[in-house]
């Protein structure tokens, strides 16, 4: 289960934005951004963003843009 925060930043990973940008749209720091991402490719068993985003739009935890 992911996250309220970890949804959040998956969302905005769908959209493609980078780690910066993540930690500027939610006024977070770098390394914490970081931190949530490795969770999120944890929990998904991802191995990338790019799989980890396929893997959250197959079972509707983001909407595609």
């Amino acid at each position: 289960d992911l996250t309220r925060r970890e949804r959040q930043l998956l969302a905005l990973m769908a959209r493609g934005l980078s780690n910066q940008q993540i930690a500027d749209q939610v006024s977070i720091a770098l390394p914490t951004v970081k931190f949530h991402i490795t969770n999120i490719l944890s929990k998904l068993q991802a191995g990338n963003r790019t799989e980890a985003v396929l893997t959250a739009l197959k079972c509707g935890l983001v909407q595609s843009a």
